[in-house]
């Protein structure tokens, strides 16, 4: 038996033209919400992505007809198992909108994508509230090694 309680296993692919984000960064910040939500097995696939297919992806499973940041489709409950779809070129956009990096947009919509798998909901103003100030918290909790 592992000391490591390591039975969240995070999978990153890069199926965009943009330069590969770290993958451990976003394994790191997606095991940290799962962690921190007291999930402790699960197996997820994060996949980076251009906005022609997550736009695909949007028409074909959400009838919206436009690119989003981000998608999450949850596979199983227990244990958890899931993918989450984020849009390189929105992230891109968008970091410039926000004047971040981005690795750091990418990284934001990783833990938003997990939080949506830990069961948290954008759909009201306050659910969307709750998982911006809980994507922010994990993002920036590795950083605070001292």
């Amino acid at each position: 038996m592992s000391s490591r309680n390591n039975k969240i296993q995070v999978q990153v692919f890069n199926d965009s033209n943009q330069k590969p984000v770290p993958r451990t960064k976003i394994q790191e910040v997606v095991r940290r919400v799962f962690a921190s939500e007291g999930i402790k097995e699960a197996e997820v696939n994060v996949i980076i992505v251009t906005d022609e297919r997550i736009h695909e992806l949007n028409i074909e499973f959400l009838k919206h007809d436009y690119p989003t940041d981000v998608i999450t489709f949850p596979i199983s409950e227990d244990p958890l198992e899931g993918e989450v779809y984020i849009s390189a070129d929105t992230a891109r956009n968008q970091a410039v909108e926000y004047g971040v990096t981005l690795t750091e947009e990418i990284l934001r919509l990783a833990a938003h994508g997990a939080l949506h798998l830990a069961g948290y909901d954008d759909s009201t103003p306050e659910g969307k509230k709750q998982m911006s100030v809980l994507e922010t918290k994990y993002m920036h909790a590795g950083n605070s090694q001292g």
